[in-house]
């Protein structure tokens, strides 16, 4: 996808309007979604969306603007509505911006892949769902079975008027199945791969590699068994979390607490700022010796990985988190200043049209050495949860309760009977210092979210938690259970 000259035309137009600095960003997004719910196909959408957006800095304000025409009387309206954005914001600016320096990148970069989507036909995908959702319903007592999946394809072309010329082809896949089962005065349910698929960047392999139909069944038939398993009880135990669960844990105490424009309270609007201030940098004890975090835009299959993200920085790994002490943030171009951190590539808006910010990119907890099914060895008396069925955190990332789709005993290192309605809940400083063992690289999983949302307008992205199956000790288990 070239727009070299477009690019520059956007560029001068910029600077002879006064723009200090100015990127230019042209973009092709193509989404597919397709869902079946109880033997019939509920939803198909196939939608494109092209054009072009600018963001102009002057005198330390930005300002941005953005069309789907691409014609050159339009590139310059555009690129000259942008400055005069940034002019004006420059008339009520606070701190001023200023950016970190970072040399032009020129290169492209393309998701690897295996199966190319637009090679399986849509009556296969059809099929292949409904032949998932149909041994999902074979369990008597399941009410209603869905199976779904997602492929989106992104292309774009980054200028800026430092020299950067970046072109990118992006894919990303995932799916999932998720089976309800309705008792006499319960609901209970399923997710599988996860708690709410499987989702990475490639091809259809991604989607073939979720083994949806191998395990609908056994989904199904833990649905209906829950509806007559034993409550959670209330206590102060030890706990083992599901990979997807401790990616999910991730996500909302580390990730989004660790977004530099949360910290320094630019993002406020959707879901708060953050406990972690810029004090705590370098010497505050966020987990145990265990817990370390890396932002690695480049990791293998990750679902937000990527060659450069959307200023043009080149995507690197960043610890967060090292040796249970936080170390890091993730930051942008007019953030990294200030807080002295490195660039890891994590600026991202959710397409052409929308305003880069700091997203939660691949936030992975590295794996530990214990082979996960070890992780109940030295468990008396706790509990085993997996795949998240509710969330709660406050609007500092500190306290939080999260609720799971399925629970287990673990009674003398063993896993014993059925639990419903598992949750529980702490502060996240104290509760990622109970970990004491991560699951070792074999259960390690790159866990992606496709939804996640900040800023105002919304914006979702997709981002992705790393993580293995972990043990944490002495946690509030079983609380504030509504019935």
């Amino acid at each position: 996808m070239q727009f070299e000259s477009e690019a520059q035309r956007v560029l001068d137009t910029a600077a002879q309007g006064g723009a200090q600095y100015a990127d230019v960003r042209f973009g092709q997004t193509r989404d597919e979604h397709l869902e079946v719910r109880n033997g019939v196909v509920s939803s198909l959408s196939d939608g494109e969306s092209a054009g072009f957006s600018v963001r102009a800095l002057v005198d330390g304000a930005w300002g941005f603007a953005s069309s789907a025409d691409i014609r050159d009387a339009e590139l310059d309206r555009v690129a000259a509505l942008a400055v005069a954005i940034a002019k004006a914001s420059a008339k009520v600016r606070g701190h001023g911006i200023s950016l970190v320096p970072v040399p032009p990148s020129v290169g492209s970069y393309a998701t690897p892949f295996e199966v190319d989507p637009a090679s399986v036909s849509l009556g296969e995908r059809v099929d292949y769902l409904l032949s998932a959702e149909k041994e999902i319903r074979a369990v008597k007592g399941v009410t209603v079975a869905r199976a779904w999946l997602d492929i989106w394809r992104t292309n774009k072309y980054f200028a800026n008027s430092e020299g950067s010329k970046i072109d990118q082809r992006l894919l990303q896949c995932g799916s999932a199945i998720h089976a309800l089962a309705v008792g006499e005065r319960d609901v209970q349910d399923r997710c599988f791969p996860g708690t709410g698929g499987l989702y990475q960047t490639g091809g259809y392999e991604i989607i073939r590699k979720a083994k949806l139909l191998e395990n609908a069944r056994r989904i199904g038939e833990e649905a209906v068994a829950l509806l007559d398993a034993d409550q959670c009880p209330s206590d102060t135990t030890d706990i083992v979390l599901s990979g997807d669960q401790v990616s999910l844990q991730i996500h909302e105490s580390i990730g989004h607490a660790l977004e530099l424009d949360r910290v320094m309270g630019w993002e406020a609007n959707f879901s708060g700022t953050s406990f972690a201030t810029l004090d705590k940098l370098g010497s505050f004890r966020y987990g145990s010796n265990q817990v370390n975090v890396v932002i690695d835009m480049t990791c293998p299959l990750a679902l937000a990985t990527h060659g450069y993200d959307d200023e043009g920085v080149a995507a690197t790994p960043v610890d967060l988190i090292r040796d249970g002490i936080l170390v890091g943030y993730m930051a942008g171009r007019d953030t990294a200043g200030t807080a002295k951190v490195g660039l890891s590539g994590c600026v991202r808006a959710e397409y052409w049209g929308r305003l880069p910010m700091i997203r939660i990119g691949n936030v992975n907890l590295e794996p530990g050495t214990v082979p996960a099914e070890h992780l109940f060895d030295d468990i008396k008396q706790g509990v085993y949860m997996e795949s998240n069925r509710s969330w709660s955190i406050d609007d500092k990332r500190l306290n939080f309760q999260f609720g799971c789709q399925l629970g287990y005993e673990i009674k003398d290192g063993k896993k014993g009977r059925m639990l419903k309605n598992p949750t529980y809940a702490g502060m996240t400083p104290a509760f990622w210092r109970s970990c004491d063992a991560i699951g070792d690289a074999q259960s390690w999983v790159a866990w992606g979210t496709p939804n996640c949302g900040k800023g105002e307008p919304l914006q979702t992205a997709r981002s992705c938690q790393g993580a293995a199956p972990t043990r944490f000790r002495n946690v509030s288990v079983g609380v504030a259970y509504g019935g």
